[in-house]
């Protein structure tokens, strides 16, 4: 691996990462069935995800910070390998929420670590890479979402797909991650007023909630867009798939554009473009009429969701009041709380009216996400790639 630059490296953790995690998405209508579930019990069984990562945050913060983001990568790619498994191997609801809460808390390491690389590598390099690794992970979690929509075509059992995909991107990541500079966090080198344990600035609630619309909504495209494509628009087999697909397709194509742009328009006026085509998609996707129309609302959500994140990232790792692992942890907790929040509100007004309503709640925190654009702006200044 010595031909690829640290950059590059990073990149590809960042493809790997969610490969496996991908393949289960189009699995869950069919593990739904499987498990008898209402869509309130599917709502509170996909609870268990970022309420794991949620428990974790706060303890893998201030340990990033110490043990460095390479070996947090390292050490979380392999708990999270095995954790990945488990949903796909639940026998009831309390199992399934039980796996996806261990799944949650694995990924907190691995996702930390690779976030605050990713900023230590611009900061290293004075390149831009955030928007674009963050786009090789929306490559990772569609070619995943494709991989399982084509098993589930063929028949395959997600016990089975799954792991046969974590065991064959686990040892390429650790040879990756091995390979990755150690870069020292420079804020955790000075003396800095505020610890790891302290109250978030009021320039990091601005971004935290700028970002919660946004993971809010992806989450929700995660969790619902095969159910909603099945029941809205009477989608089968491996077409329920389509949705997620074409929206990471269009994630991925945002963000390796989404560097680009920021040199450009400045992060905040490509959050504003990128946040009013999010309002259009999920207004899109509430009156679609047709597959066809849905999946073009997907994939015009999915570039509007594109850069909100990795925008957020460097914001808040910019701050500079503390340790950017700190920092990102808190956006972290914040993100993964709209993912949990996402879900979980969708499944239930769904139960109550039905899945286009429930799409269509995403579609108020957008507005407020494209309201706080502001809270984005430069603290710094690196080069593009």
């Amino acid at each position: 691996m010595s031909f690829l630059s640290p950059q590059r490296l990073v990149m590809l953790v960042f493809f790997l990462q969610p490969v496996a995690y991908g393949s289960w998405l189009p699995r869950i209508p069919e593990i739904q069935n499987a498990l008898g579930m209402s869509h309130a019990d599917l709502a509170v069984a996909l609870l268990g995800m970022p309420l794991g990562t949620l428990l974790t945050l706060p303890v893998a913060g201030p340990i990033v910070g110490k043990i460095g983001a390479r070996r947090a990568i390292l050490i979380g790619f392999v708990f999270y390998s095995l954790a990945v498994l488990l949903p796909v191997l639940a026998a009831s609801p309390l199992m399934l929420f039980a796996a996806l809460m261990l799944a949650g808390s694995s990924i907190s390491f691995v996702e930390l670590g690779l976030n605050v690389q990713a900023d230590l590598e611009e900061k290293s390099s004075g390149k831009l890479i955030m928007n674009t690794s963050h786009g090789f992970w929306a490559v990772g979690i569609m070619v995943g979402s494709l991989v399982g929509s084509g098993f589930a075509a063929l028949g395959v059992a997600p016990q089975h797909a799954v792991p046969m995909l974590s065991a064959l991107v686990l040892p390429i990541a650790l040879l990756a991650g091995a390979a990755l500079p150690a870069l020292a966090d420079t804020a955790t080198q000075r003396d800095t007023k505020k610890s790891a344990w302290s109250l978030p600035s009021p320039a990091l609630i601005g971004i935290c909630l700028f970002v919660f619309g946004i993971t809010m909504s992806e989450g929700a495209m995660a969790d619902w867009s095969a159910i909603f494509l099945r029941e809205a628009l009477g989608a089968e087999g491996g077409f329920v798939g389509l949705g997620y697909s074409l929206f990471a397709f269009m994630v991925a194509a945002g963000r390796f554009g989404g560097d680009t742009l920021k040199r450009k328009f400045g992060p905040v006026g490509t959050a504003r473009l990128c946040g009013s085509l999010a309002v259009l998609g999920g207004l899109t996707l509430f009156f679609a009429p047709t597959i066809e129309i849905a999946l073009l609302g997907f994939g015009i959500l999915g570039l509007g969701l594109s850069v909100g994140f990795p925008l957020a990232v460097t914001a808040a790792a910019d701050i500079g009041d503390r340790a950017a692992s700190a920092n990102v942890a808190v956006l972290s907790f914040v993100a993964l709380t709209g993912f949990l929040v996402g879900p979980p509100l969708i499944g239930f007004v769904a139960q109550v009216t039905d899945i286009r309503f429930g799409i269509a709640c995403v579609v108020p925190f957008l507005l407020i996400s494209l309201f706080l654009t502001g809270r984005l702006r430069e603290r710094s200044a690196v080069s593009s790639t």
